[in-house]
């Protein structure tokens, strides 16, 4: 049996939690892990979609089955490459038979749409480059009901057809009183149900929108916390939707039908920069940083319909600066230090560590691990077990520069951008 999204479960919450308060009509809620029906014409099938950051679960998973479990000599075969793109650290979306990513080309963000043969179908000018700190586009555009959602460096969220670049909406973080931390907002919008959520920071630190008009239907309440790089984490635990983001205050949970707290861990706070998502799995939420912080992992409890959380543990097993970790049956995959770790999720015991490609970006696709070292461009494939790091094959991509874009797997194909470049391979058992 198919695991049920736990994103499906918000969307259906909010869909009634918040249809007083929504201020426009929008489509009703649909499954996290399926494609909207206007989403999927061009490919007919809701496992070749990837519509936004980490995918419709927010977990770094493909669903894809039926590739490769080692590559050639020299990696898989290139189906295409193009060229142009900007400068930038921003990943794929893949929905409707088109490809988006973001980059920043003489000193504008970009968003550019691509077939799936790589040919260039739109572009959208959509603000500023953010040209200071590590310069280059951050967001990753997030594909919705037709609808193309993306945030700039600066803080500027905008709504597009998806189809035709037609500007619908954009909206200023700094309208909620938010500013960008030192090197730029980083985020990609979350849609849920009818809500577009954004971290602005500060005292509005967690904001939703209408996603089909912009207007603020609620912000989160009862703490002030400046924001970070990472992205909010949808989950429910016992039927309660959650909302979790990590902040320049630490960790944050709040209900994803009002904002209001669930709890602040102070784990990280002031940091240089803490720039993972969250993840969770089995009532666990996992979070860890680079800058010789580590990890800290919250346990979940409910009583008489409150939900309460508890530090599980923290670790300095798994410092992950920005290339994220993924949960597989019980156990926590990601970059540490210059290179990778697997802990147990619950008791956070080491089960390996390895060097790899290096430090870098993780990805999980048919029981594999899709490494990217932030060095080089050096890609590489891993079995996905707790029992030893096993490397399945290495190539290296062409880019200047950090490669901080996370690999994307779906459809067969896998998408690694490096600077100015974005590839595709077919990784397709044969």
């Amino acid at each position: 049996m198919r695991h049920v999204p736990s994103a499906l479960m918000i969307a259906l919450a909010l869909a009634t939690a918040c249809a007083d308060a929504a201020l426009a009509p929008a489509p009703a809620p649909r499954p996290a892990g399926k494609a909207a029906p206007a989403s999927s014409a061009a490919t007919g099938a809701a496992e070749t979609e990837w519509p936004c950051w980490l995918g419709p679960n927010r977990d770094g998973k493909s669903p894809d089955k039926g590739l490769l479990k080692e590559w050639p000599s020299g990696g898989p075969p290139l189906l295409w490459k193009a060229e142009g793109i900007g400068k930038g650290f921003s990943t794929v979306s893949v929905s409707g038979g088109l490809i988006y990513t973001s980059g920043d080309v003489d000193e504008r963000f970009v968003v550019f749409a691509f077939d799936m043969d790589g040919k260039p179908k739109f572009k959208i000018d959509h603000d500023e480059a953010w040209t200071k700190n590590h310069p280059g586009s951050r967001s990753t555009p997030t594909i919705d009901g037709g609808n193309l959602y993306v945030e700039s460096g600066h803080g500027t969220v905008g709504c597009y057809d998806a189809r035709t670049a037609t500007r619908k909406w954009t909206r200023k973080l700094s309208e909620f009183g938010g500013r960008p931390p030192n090197w730029g907002y980083a985020e990609s919008v979350l849609i849920l149900g009818n809500l577009a959520i954004v971290v602005p920071g500060e005292k509005n630190c967690i904001v939703a929108l209408n996603k089909l008009t912009g207007q603020p239907v609620w912000s989160s309440t009862g703490f002030s916390a400046g924001a970070q790089y990472g992205g909010c984490l949808p989950f429910t635990y016992q039927n309660v939707p959650l909302l979790a983001c990590g902040t320049a205050a630490g960790l944050v949970c709040v209900d994803a039908r009002s904002g209001a707290l669930v709890f602040l861990n102070d784990f990280s706070a002031k940091n240089t920069a803490n720039c993972p998502t969250p993840a969770y799995a089995d009532g666990h939420l996992f979070w860890s940083n680079g800058y010789g912080k580590g990890g800290l992992c919250m346990k979940f409890a409910s009583a008489g319909g409150k939900v309460t959380a508890t530090e599980a543990y923290r670790t300095t097993d798994m410092v992950c600066h920005h290339g994220g970790y993924i949960i597989d049956n019980g156990c926590v995959y990601g970059n540490h230090e210059g290179g990778w770790a697997c802990l147990d999720l619950k008791t956070g015991q080491k089960k390996w560590n390895d060097r790899g490609v290096g430090k870098g970006s993780i990805f999980y696709a048919d029981g594999m691990l899709y490494l990217f070292g932030e060095s080089g461009g050096r890609a590489g494939l891993a079995v996905c077990s707790p029992d030893s790091f096993q490397m399945k094959g290495t190539f290296s991509v062409q880019g200047s520069g950090p490669a901080w874009a996370h690999p994307v797997v779906i459809g067969g194909r896998l998408y690694l951008r490096y600077d100015n470049n974005l590839y595709c391979f077919d990784v397709r058992a044969k």
